[in-house]
């Protein structure tokens, strides 16, 4: 008896999860809202620079690198209307092709260049060209600069240059694409910058192997495998072969708020016998309690133990090193070597050994959230 009570009421249960269930995907196929699928720029641009390692054709593919531009947007494509006056609502209004399915648009958060792409795979680009040369997008546009479209190979591509640093929410309803603005601290608690020294023509130290620039990107696409895992928000100044200005790195952390900004550097010096890691501190921008002596500090520390190093001690960033002068959130810079120095070059190319650094970095970053 006992048991068929106990198969009643799991039977009851069942029952009961499955309407539930049921009138759920009911709701949601009759209302037709589904979120649609969103990645950062630094997801972007790692994904791209895999791709190319590999030897895949990029083909009609534009990459509008960290703070560089791929050329004068209003010659590529056209401008994209924005009706600024009518439909009110707290939300920016993209229209969509009925042809365009959910599955097929990305949203991408080129944040430093505080753009908003929303790409859509389609094999007649054209097509949705000339559909938004007749429809605007709407609603609240009060983070929204202007808009470009661009009919590229397989992709069609509109890009929104934004007032700020945004993060955002959205959904695709009825054949329309709804965003909805947040600041970033609005979205996250914790926000770091990672900022990968050089880049482009900006090399740093070389050898006749490497130089400066890839080490500083490898160990920062190190890092985020390890901070991917964490709660905490990080911003990449760069996640590829782009040099962005110390100013854009700068603002990048002045418009996130972030609670903190970590350089990666590489030295160099005339003195081949010089090694060593040190780290570099702004001391022109005062912050009571942790500020940027004490994460130079945990960095160096937590640097050194993790590669059984030798610590060259911290110092202060001069005028020159603009990045971390001009910051004005607690700002440290992690010199993890010389390239000028045999044996220690040798260590930078080793991949256990740039894990090993990363590993370092992501412990001092747990570590400072910590002690605030």
């Amino acid at each position: 008896m006992q048991q068929n009570r106990l198969m009643k009421r799991t039977a009851v249960y069942c029952f009961l999860f499955m309407m539930t269930a049921m009138s759920a995907m009911l709701y949601y196929c009759a209302n037709k809202i589904i979120v649609v699928a969103d990645v950062a720029q630094d997801e972007v641009l790692q994904e791209e620079a895999l791709q190319e390692e590999a030897g895949q054709d990029e083909t009609g593919k534009v990459t509008n690198g960290a703070g560089n531009e791929a050329g004068n947007q209003e010659e590529e494509g056209g401008q994209i209307r924005i009706d600024r006056k009518s439909q009110k609502t707290s939300y920016f209004c993209i229209p969509m092709p009925e042809s365009v399915k959910p599955e097929e648009v990305t949203i991408e958060n080129h944040y430093m260049d505080r753009e908003l792409w929303v790409s859509v795979v389609s094999q007649k680009p054209d097509l949705q060209e000339q559909f938004y040369k007749t429809n605007s997008v709407y609603g609240n546009c009060e983070n929204v600069m202007k808009g470009y479209m661009e009919a590229e190979e397989e992709r069609f591509c509109l890009r929104f240059e934004l007032t700020d640093v945004y993060e955002y929410h959205s959904i695709f309803e009825d054949h329309t694409l709804y965003v909805e603005f947040m600041t970033p601290k609005e979205t996250y608690d914790k926000i770091i910058v990672i900022d990968p020294a050089y880049g482009a023509g900006e090399t740093g130290a070389a050898t006749n192997q490497i130089s400066a620039k890839e080490i500083t990107l490898e160990i920062a696409r190190a890092l985020k495998d390890k901070l991917d895992n964490t709660d905490i928000k990080v911003y990449y100044t760069r996640m590829d072969d782009s040099n962005p200005s110390a100013e854009s790195r700068v603002k990048l952390a002045e418009a996130t708020k972030a609670d903190m900004l970590i350089r990666i550097e590489v030295g160099g010096d005339q003195n081949s016998k010089k090694y060593g890691t040190e780290a570099v501190y702004n001391s022109r921008f005062f912050i009571p309690g942790f500020g940027s002596v004490e994460l130079a500090d945990l960095l160096e520390r937590e640097v050194v133990t993790s590669i059984s190093g030798k610590a060259n001690g911290l110092l202060e960033a001069e005028e020159a090193d603009r990045v971390i002068s001009d910051a004005t959130v607690p700002a440290a810079a992690i010199k993890v070597g010389y390239l000028t120095n045999g044996q220690e070059s040798i260590l930078l190319q080793r991949e256990d050994y740039i894990q090993r650094i990363a590993e370092g970095i992501y412990q001092a970053v747990l570590k400072a959230y910590e002690n605030q």
